[in-house]
Formats: C-alpha cells, structure tokens, sequence
C-alpha cells in the first residue's frame, strides 16, 4: 500500500483550504492517501509588519518549501503570487492547478461610491498604485492579517481590497461589493493559481503531480513569471502581470515618481517565444518607469 503523501501548507484559513482542495484533487487522480502539514511562515509570524518592507517575495513560502527539502512533507502547496520568480534549489513546481478568479475586489464600497478622500485599506503596493491611477484622491492605510482580520478592518466609509479567488475558496463571495476589471487593475503574477513544488529527483512524486497540473493554467503562469524574473522585483515593486486568452497584460510603476505603465502585448501559443515575448515586455515597461 502506497505511503500518504504529505502537503506543506500554510496554516491559514484560506491556504488550509487550498492545499485541501488539491489533496482531493490528487486522492481523487492518484488513489493515493494525502495529508496536510502545518507550517508557519515568516509573513505569518509578522503579520503587523507591511509586506513591503519585509524583503519582497519569499516570506509566505521559505518555510513551507524548507519542510519538503528537509523530508517533512513530500509536496508544498504556495498561492503562485506568492512563490518568487527565481526556483528555488532542490525544487520543481511540479503543478499549477487550474487558475480560480484571479480578479481583485472591493469590500465596503464600489470604487465610484467612495468619497472623495476616502480611504481604503490594502497592504499591496500595486493595487494602491492602481487605485491611485484612477482615483488619485484616495488615502491609503496598511492592511495584513488573515481573511477574517483583514474583514474587520474596512476603513469608515472605506473599503478594503482584496483577491476574488481568496474569497471564492473560503465560500465568502457575498461579501463582495464591486469587482475590479482586469484591463485597468492588472492582477499580480500567479494570482488565483496554487503552484506545487516537490523535491526536483522525486521522480514518483512529480508523476503523480503531473494528474492535477493544469496546462493552460501552466503556460499563462509561467509566461507571467517570465515577465517578473525579468524585472528582478517581488512584492516591493508595484508590479502586475496577467495572462488571458493569448495576451499578457501589464502594470509597472515608480512609488517614487508616480509614474506609471500598462501594456497588453498577443502571444503566439508557444511557451517559448511567449516567455521572450514577456521578457521583452518586462525590459520596455521598467525602462519606462526607470
């Protein structure tokens, strides 16, 4: 009989619900026993700290990614927007499962609604960029914690920001009050996907992954994190990129200048040529925004 296999996951509530719904994707594809293993994260521990100030991408997955390369667990189970560009040593993302919405949303208030100075909570530097574009007279406040905290801290006649697909695993979309379009609120890289790592010379675990990896979810993520790579930037930098019925989308600002680009560049189907075609992209936008 086959040994259980063992997800590192978050211990959140949405990442316990993600890392669930792909442990029954593998039980339902493989026949194999899946079991989850808590791991505390770094952006977990110091959840009053903006993100943006502790050291870009990697503080939600180091932990967890530690726990499979150390033998604990066999897989770790990341929000994509989370996993740095960069792979990390010893480790293949092995599984994009398929892509929830990966829209950002309002709560509290629809964006036309808000008065003028009105404030919205977000701890994301590009969704205030974003906002800031559109409605430059907004004022802005932190916003960190789990689902439910971030849900207690709308701003008096504010709103807060956050992602359509957190809110779809957890079963709470009714709290929503507008959704946000991608054309002009460009989501960050990976956003609505779960990527799966396991240790690169696991050879019967990346088989088994390879029944729950989404193809079309795969080749728009990793041409997103082309566009990432090539910038060299995490969660410091207001970045977007998003990649939908053949066209990458982007968002790239300055925090210091305010300036900021948006671009919508066809793909032509081929990974390859896509990933030259995001790197190209990444080098105009931030020579741009330089």
């Amino acid at each position: 009989m086959s040994t259980p296999l063992r997800i590192a996951t978050r211990a959140s509530r949405q990442a316990l619900a993600q890392s669930s719904a792909a442990a029954a994707a593998l039980r339902a594809a493989t026949g194999r026993e899946v079991e989850l293993v808590e791991v505390n994260t770094t952006g977990d521990i110091r959840a009053d700290v903006p993100l943006h100030t502790m050291g870009g991408q990697g503080v939600f997955v180091k932990e967890v990614q530690l726990a499979v390369l150390d033998g604990r667990a066999d897989l770790a189970a990341h929000s994509a927007k989370d996993l740095p560009s960069a792979p990390a040593d010893g480790l293949t993302i092995a599984a994009f499962t398929e892509r929830r919405d990966p829209r950002d949303a309002l709560i509290g208030s629809t964006l036309g609604d808000l008065a003028e100075g009105a404030t919205v909570a977000s701890g994301s530097v590009r969704r205030r960029a974003q906002l800031r574009r559109v409605r430059p007279d907004l004022a802005f406040a932190e916003l960190r914690g789990n689902i439910d905290t971030r849900l207690s801290k709308i701003p008096d006649g504010g709103a807060i920001v956050m992602a359509v697909a957190a809110l779809q695993i957890l079963e709470i979309t009714d709290r929503i009050t507008e959704t946000l379009g991608i054309d002009e609120f460009v989501p960050a890289v990976g956003q609505g996907c779960v990527a799966i790592e396991c240790r690169s010379d696991d050879v019967g675990t990346i088989a088994a992954l390879a029944t729950i990896d989404h193809a079309v979810t795969r080749h728009d993520v990793e041409v997103e994190r082309a566009f990432l790579a090539e910038l060299g930037s995490g969660c410091s930098l207001p970045v977007g990129g998003h990649v939908v019925s053949g066209v990458l989308r982007t968002f790239l600002a300055n925090l210091d200048s305010g300036v900021s680009v948006s671009d919508q560049i066809e793909l032509s189907g081929t990974i390859e040529a896509d990933v030259d075609l995001a790197r190209a992209a990444a080098a105009s936008a931030h020579g741009a925004v330089s």
